[in-house]
């Protein structure tokens, strides 16, 4: 099994940027972690602050070789897990992305944007996304693996 995980604006800044909200471990320590938990699932990583390099790596795993043509005929990953960061309330082009591939994408939440601001409320990836896991920290993320595990078994 193969899972893509697609981080976005300021994800790249976990362990810094509001410890309280987002913990106190970095993106990559927990990936390593992942990664030891699912020795049988290949998971990829890409984070990035633009939301346009979000939408290109969408397109790619949905369509190898649309963007990197060098990368044509690869395998499409079995499922996506996506945190778009803020761009979960303002993308229109990430929700457009979403629909445009057939790879399953789940949307997750480190915190729980239900309790934090009115405008963290709204969400443009939920209707596009197979499924969403809000507010379990980090764990989220595990939890989405399972979720592909179980789903694809």
């Amino acid at each position: 099994m193969k899972i893509l995980i697609i981080n976005g604006p300021n994800l790249n800044l976990l362990g810094k940027r509001e410890p309280g909200i987002y913990g106190s471990s970095t993106f990559e320590d927990y990936l390593e972690k992942l990664r030891e938990a699912y020795p049988d699932v290949v998971i990829n990583y890409f984070q990035s602050n633009l939301e346009g390099g979000i939408v290109d790596t969408l397109h790619e795993a949905g369509y190898p070789g649309t963007i990197q043509p060098e990368r044509e005929g690869e395998e499409r990953p079995d499922g996506i897990i996506l945190n778009a960061g803020a761009y979960t309330h303002t993308s229109v082009a990430i929700h457009d992305a979403i629909k445009a591939i057939p790879v399953p994408v789940i949307e997750v939440h480190i915190s729980n944007v239900h309790q934090r601001e009115d405008f963290r409320h709204h969400s443009f990836i939920s209707p596009a996304a197979a499924g969403i896991i809000i507010g379990f920290g980090l764990e989220s993320y595990r939890l989405a693996i399972d979720s592909f595990i179980n789903r694809l078994k």
